[in-house]
């Protein structure tokens, strides 16, 4: 294993901010290193002004592909080496584009379909993502390819799921907290597997809600650890 990677990272962030910064943070709690010199070199750029890629995806908001596309090649120009993108719905849009960018991209949505299927033993889990993520069907997708499958849940609990992500995004943890709390458990009184977190606020929400940290496969630490092994291990 590097002590030093060579490669550069470039991250593709404000898709959410908060979901971002916890990335980077898992990303520099995680890393092999045992100095500021052995962390490796990180791209980011930040553009909250994307617009939303679940409101895109569902055709009631601009697309977002053209912003995604030239900020992902723009990484790329600069010097990035890799490319890691911390969304989720994003990567719905990445895929009709993926085979024009020049450098690796990890894909959050393939990481996090092996973690979770790590986790529940090749078995099922529960998939909590954004509206526009569960209409994509790439977390579905991905995983039948992989022999895996999620559970959907109803459409009053995704509701809950939905305005669980807004409130991580307006700052305000302890309500996204308190209603992860409430979806999960009724989710677990109908099929008690573990419940994968396909958006990136998520996790940001289950860390607030005092449930088992060892129950939940979050795709933020999902995609810091592919991004670890691609950069230690290259």
């Amino acid at each position: 294993m590097l002590t030093h990677p060579e490669k550069i990272l470039g991250v593709l962030g404000g898709m959410g901010p908060a979901a971002c910064a916890e990335f980077l943070k898992i990303l520099a709690r995680d890393a092999p290193a045992k100095d500021d010199s052995q962390h490796p070199k990180i791209i980011m750029l930040s553009d909250p002004a994307t617009p939303d890629r679940s409101d895109g995806l569902m055709g009631i908001g601009p697309d977002p592909l053209p912003v995604i596309r030239k900020n992902l090649l723009q990484l790329v120009e600069w010097g990035a080496d890799v490319l890691a993108v911390p969304c989720n719905t994003a990567h719905y849009f990445i895929d009709r584009f993926r085979d024009e960018i020049p450098v690796p991209l990890i894909h959050i949505v393939e990481v996090t379909v092996e973690a979770a299927k790590e986790l529940s033993k090749g078995n099922c889990s529960w998939l909590l993502a954004t509206d526009g993520t569960q209409k994509s069907l790439i977390y579905p997708a991905c995983a039948e390819e992989r022999h895996y499958h999620f559970l959907k849940p109803s459409d009053e609990q995704q509701t809950k799921i939905q305005s669980c992500i807004r409130y991580v995004k307006s700052g305000d943890m302890k309500t996204a907290g308190e209603i992860m709390n409430a979806v999960v458990n009724e989710l677990w009184s109908e099929r008690n597997v573990p419940v994968t977190m396909g958006c990136t606020e998520l996790p940001l929400a289950y860390e607030a809600s005092g449930l088992p940290m060892e129950r939940q496969v979050s795709s933020l630490k999902a995609l810091s650890d592919a991004c670890i092994k691609f950069l230690y291990e290259a």
